[in-house]
């Protein structure tokens, strides 16, 4: 998920560092969730739930120990690749030319994606503003807090974002078709707009006089939200992959989709917005003239 926009900060003098810890533990978080499949021996979507929460619990604990549940805003796209893999691994009969295309789309996603948060990321004493806004307000249940709302929550709506990688990369038997050229476009063009969008951010705050002055020209002069809408673009293209694979829509994987579409609508959309129209003066005029995502009044 790209992150929304966020004050300017000066990069941490050991951001290289920080970065390689991270890693660890993510790597740490990995083992366990391997070490999980492969005991396990139970339906293959019970299996990737479990491992996943487990891999989740992992991180919330390196949130716990450095004190920062920014530690977990890489699990976003970090997991997906991974189950994709692993999934793939237990295909007999599926179409590797699908295979093939499921994982390059989900493998550039996850690259675009996670090197964003890694070039935003300033080291471990920078934590997403949400969370400080959150932990301010909550007190003694701050870490019960983060790890529902903050590590298990997007946890469970990225897992139903995966449920068509089931059908599209275990299931599926049908040669690709019409349906697989509409996923491919529609996953790259996402891909796309979401590196654009995070293109044109950057070089506006490297080149804005003021912090007080809003983004609206390139991808961002059509959308508010062009990085989310991206988002929303790249799981429904899994969800056709899914579709397509095995010639009719696999039982509930359509609350991906759905899921993702209620998290940035019901969510992330309107807590960015609150703060820009705070800090922004211009944001509300840029609001009235601009669609959220689609040009439809609901979104």
């Amino acid at each position: 998920m790209s992150p929304p926009p966020r004050p300017d900060q000066s990069p941490h003098p050991r951001k290289a560092r920080d970065l390689a810890i991270v890693a660890a533990g993510y790597a740490c978080a990995a083992a366990a969730a391997y070490a999980c499949v492969v005991r396990l021996d139970y339906h293959p979507l019970l299996t990737v739930l479990i491992a996943d929460v487990l891999a989740t619990a992992v991180i919330f604990a390196f949130s716990v120990v450095f004190r920062n549940s920014s530690w977990y805003d890489a699990y976003w796209s970090v997991a997906p690749p991974l189950i994709a893999l692993w999934l793939a691994s237990l295909a007999d009969h599926a179409d590797p030319a699908r295979t093939v295309l499921v994982l390059t789309v989900v493998t550039l996603w996850a690259i675009r994606l996670t090197a964003n948060w890694a070039w935003g990321w300033q080291g471990m004493g920078d934590e997403d503003w949400r969370y400080r806004d959150l932990k301010s307000r909550s007190g003694r249940l701050w870490w019960p807090l983060s790890f529902l709302g903050i590590h298990l929550f997007p946890t469970l709506v990225v897992f139903l974002g995966c449920l068509p990688l089931y059908p599209a990369l275990v299931l599926g038997t049908a040669a690709p078709g019409w349906l697989d050229a509409v996923a491919v476009a529609l996953g790259l063009s996402s891909v796309w707009l979401e590196f654009e969008a995070d293109r044109q951010l950057h070089a506006f705050r490297a080149q804005r006089r003021s912090r007080a002055e809003t983004l609206s020209r390139g991808v961002w002069r059509c959308c508010r939200h062009p990085n989310y809408l991206g988002e929303i673009g790249f799981w429904v293209s899994l969800f056709l992959f899914g579709w397509s694979a095995l010639g009719g829509i696999y039982p509930w994987s359509w609350l991906g989709p759905a899921a993702m579409v209620a998290l940035f609508t019901g969510i992330s959309i309107p807590m960015i917005e609150r703060r820009l129209l705070a800090d922004k003066p211009g944001y509300a005029a840029y609001r009235k003239r601009t669609f959220a995502l689609l040009p439809i009044p609901r979104f």
